[in-house]
């Protein structure tokens, strides 16, 4: 291949590409592409997510990255071709913090969330984080915060990433304090509903 020529997309990358435009999401979720990381795949998309109910970026409640990683010869770890790798962030209110099930009620947002949306998957794998930070000194006016972390991986069945996506947006949200919304049904801005 000639040295300034771009290689083409594999198929099954770009069956996968395609499978995730055309959503719609719920008005408070905005999702931007980003740089992917380069090293761990030859073929890779990265998006992010900001769960936001106004526009002010003091209001966001969670935030999170979706990673898509395609290697056409496959990798004995991923036990496939493609794996799907995701973070979830959000803060919680100070007593969730203390809540022993804090960990398998967020590890619950995302696999609830993967049955919820009908994605095909195997080979999950993944942490929950809680970090509780105490302020001192001139940052006392802030107080203690409890923030949750999700990271996970899975492998999945089909290059219909649809599902899958869907699955780690309605996490992202959940995790923000919005609940999942069943299809077809629109939340209501709570400025409008006011009237």
């Amino acid at each position: 291949m000639p040295q300034n020529e771009t290689p083409s997309l594999p198929p099954d990358f770009e069956a996968a590409l395609l499978s995730l435009r055309g959503h719609t999401w719920r008005a408070e979720v905005h999702l931007e592409e980003v740089p992917p990381p380069t090293r761990i795949a030859p073929w890779a998309l990265a998006l992010t997510a900001e769960v936001n109910p106004t526009s002010e970026p003091e209001d966001m409640v969670s935030n999170g990255r979706f990673v898509v990683l395609h290697d056409p010869d496959g990798q004995d770890a991923w036990n496939g071709t493609f794996r799907v790798v995701v973070l979830t962030r959000a803060r919680l209110e100070n007593e969730m913090g203390d809540d022993p099930l804090l960990g398998e009620a967020a590890w619950s947002w995302l696999t609830d969330s993967l049955s919820e949306a009908g994605a095909e998957y195997h080979s999950l794998s993944g942490t929950v984080t809680r970090v509780l930070s105490e302020t001192f000194g001139g940052l006392e006016v802030r107080g203690h915060e409890v923030e949750v972390e999700l990271r996970a991986s899975w492998t999945p069945a089909t290059t219909d990433l649809g599902p899958s996506m869907r699955a780690w947006v309605s996490a992202t949200a959940w995790a923000g304090g919005l609940p999942p919304l069943p299809e077809n049904v629109t939340a209501l801005d709570p400025r409008r509903a006011r009237g």
